[in-house]
C-alpha cells in the first residue's frame, strides 16, 4: 500500500490531549468518516492511530482526538509528527487542485519521462517536485515558466526544464 504525507501534527491543544493538524489537502475539511492516520516511526514504517473526533478549526487546519492519548503530556511527543493517509484515504481528501494531488504523477520534460512525483515540497513562488532519476534524488520546480500541462487523467505533469537542471543532479 501506498503512503501520501499530507501534513504534520504542529501542537497540542486543551488538556484532553487533541492535536491540531496543519494540513495541505487544499480544502477545509473536517476529515468526515475518516478513521484512521498513521505517523512513521524510526524503522519507516506506518503505525496506524485511531480518530476519535475531528472538527475543522481554519482553512488547512484540523483539531484531532485520537483513541489513547487522554492528556496534554500524551499529545505532547506527537507534535511535529507527519501525518500519512494510504492513498484511498488521500485521493477522497485531497482537492483535485491541491498541489499534493499531483504525488504519484509522472514528470514528463519534453516527451521524455523522468520519474514519479515522490514529494511536493511548497515554497512562496514554486512548487518543488521531489522524484528519483537514476537513482538519484532530483527536485524539478513547478511555475509558470517550466509547467507545460497537468494531464489529471493519465497522472502526467508535462515541463520544458531549463537547459543544465538536470545536469546538477545527475553528472
Amino acid at each position: 500500500m501506498e503512503y501520501f504525507k499530507i501534513g504534520k501534527l504542529v501542537a497540542s491543544f486543551g488538556l484532553k490531549g487533541e492535536l491540531v493538524l496543519k494540513h495541505t489537502l487544499g480544502k477545509k475539511t473536517s476529515l468526515k468518516g475518516l478513521t484512521t492516520i498513521f505517523t512513521e516511526d524510526r524503522n519507516k514504517s506506518f503505525f496506524p492511530w485511531f480518530i476519535e473526533s475531528a472538527k475543522i478549526k481554519n482553512e488547512e487546519e484540523v483539531f484531532l482526538k485520537l483513541e489513547g492519548i487522554d492528556s496534554k503530556e500524551a499529545a505532547s511527543p506527537l507534535s511535529r509528527r507527519e501525518v500519512w493517509l494510504p492513498e484511498p484515504d488521500f485521493k477522497k481528501y485531497a482537492a483535485k487542485s491541491a498541489p499534493v494531488s499531483l504525488l504519484g504523477y509522472m514528470i514528463i520534460n519534453e516527451k521524455e519521462p523522468l520519474g514519479e512525483i515522490l514529494e511536493i515540497i511548497e515554497q512562496p513562488h514554486q512548487l518543488l517536485c521531489r522524484l528519483e532519476v537514476k537513482g538519484k534524488e532530483v527536485l524539478i520546480p513547478l511555475h509558470e515558466e517550466s509547467l507545460e500541462k497537468v494531464d489529471h487523467k493519465n497522472k502526467k505533469v508535462n515541463v520544458v526544464l531549463p537547459d543544465g537542471l538536470l545536469d546538477i543532479y545527475l553528472l
